[in-house]
């Protein structure tokens, strides 16, 4: 074998980078024209405190009911950690972000990714975190999934029918529509990417995308933290990064 045949086998070869969001497909949309006139300075400035601390300090309270309410759809993709966590970070973002309909965004969070539950589940991994994975097919199937378990569930807990419409234009596009539509929508947009800094999230989504976690963190701030809204999300995500990447040694084992 010749040294520069040697030389090619011993150099580890990057996966293909994520394919990036691809903003134009919405952007037309009256909605999302109204949203970033009415917040043109992006990332959007934070109005009210903002905790960066470990997710772990400040779990989020409340909702029992809408808990219970979905409980089979938590046994799914991890639901029963990612959900919780998620819905941690939006209580953080609607402190830093007063004028947003809290229980919009802590509702819409807690059900954005019930969808998966309901959808073929050997195809979750195989196509909706393999290759082109913000087109699947799967990631469309399970946001409709995820509209009509909150048009059940919600009306039992005492919501109504234009708050329940509100709650599923958010979920409608949680994953594959690539502009928001309003501050709850950047909120809960921006709370679902956050759990992907978390050290559970780094845990459950490498191993997810196939990539170990130094790859993967590599890939968060190149690819992910870019598509971020809000300040406050941002402050949150770096400071994420920065404390799991010491914990994981991601510097050295690579």
């Amino acid at each position: 074998m010749s040294t520069t045949d040697q030389h090619t086998q011993q150099v580890p070869q990057s996966p293909p980078a994520w394919e990036q969001a691809d903003p134009g497909a919405h952007a037309d949309d009256p909605r999302a024209l109204a949203f970033a006139a009415a917040y043109p300075e992006r990332p959007i400035p934070a109005a009210g405190p903002v905790e960066s601390g470990s997710i772990c300090i400040s779990p989020s309270t409340g909702y029992e009911g809408l808990w219970k309410a979905i409980v089979p759809e938590t046994r799914t993709r991890a639901n029963d950690l990612h959900l919780p966590i998620v819905a941690a970070y939006a209580s953080r973002l609607c402190d830093a972000y007063p004028a947003a309909d809290r229980e919009l965004v802590m509702v819409s969070i807690i059900l954005h990714d019930t969808g998966w539950a309901h959808v073929d589940e050997s195809r979750i991994i195989s196509e909706g975190f393999q290759g082109d994975w913000r087109k699947a097919a799967i990631r469309f199937e399970h946001e409709a999934e995820g509209c009509t378990v909150a048009r059940r569930v919600l009306p039992d807990l005492g919501y109504d029918a234009a708050f329940v419409e509100r709650v599923c234009e958010i979920i409608d596009g949680h994953d594959t529509r690539h502009v928001a539509y309003s501050l709850e929508d950047a909120l809960v947009r921006d709370s679902d990417r956050l759990w992907r800094f978390d050290r559970s999230g780094i845990a459950m989504s490498s191993s997810w995308f196939g990539m170990d976690p130094a790859t993967y963190v590599d890939r968060l701030e190149r690819e992910i933290i870019p598509e971020l809204i809000s300040e406050a999300a941002l402050q949150m995500a770096r400071n994420d990064l920065q404390r799991n990447r010491s914990l994981l040694r991601t510097e050295v084992i690579r």
